[in-house]
């Protein structure tokens, strides 16, 4: 995990975020799942953020985000979920049908912090800053 900079701050962090098709629907085959492959990382160089891995099933979507201090978890899930579904709409017009004319997405997701060290380290790493260096 690269370690970035930014104005007073060093950070590394990155999200494993999931999150599903209404109804687990499996509409996200073929031109639909390149279309929206291109989306997410287009829309995440335009808010800053970046797509590191991607991969997008017939029913959800995994994705690891890396992001600054300043992008909190809910606002990269609403940009990336909402631009998502209105280019998709736009584009595949049978989307909306298959979906009773509702929304594309679960508003549910999954999130998970990720990190080279395990928190075990972490954990250690914290409890002994105060041990003396030998």
């Amino acid at each position: 995990m690269e370690v970035k900079h930014g104005r007073g701050y060093v950070y590394a962090i990155e999200y494993h975020i999931v999150w599903c098709v209404k109804y687990r629907h499996k509409v996200l085959k073929d031109e639909i799942a390149d279309f929206l492959k291109e989306v997410l990382v287009e829309t995440a160089i335009l808010y800053k953020f970046k797509v590191e891995s991607l991969e997008v099933v017939e029913d959800h979507v995994h994705v690891l985000v890396s992001a600054t201090p300043q992008h909190t978890i809910p606002n990269i899930v609403k940009i990336l979920k909402g631009i998502s579904a209105r280019k998709l709409f736009l584009k595949f017009p049978q989307l909306k049908k298959k979906l009773w004319g509702g929304h594309l997405w679960n508003p549910s997701y999954f999130v998970s912090t990720v990190s080279e060290n395990t928190e075990a380290q972490v954990k250690k790493y914290i409890e002994n800053q105060n041990a003396e260096s030998v």
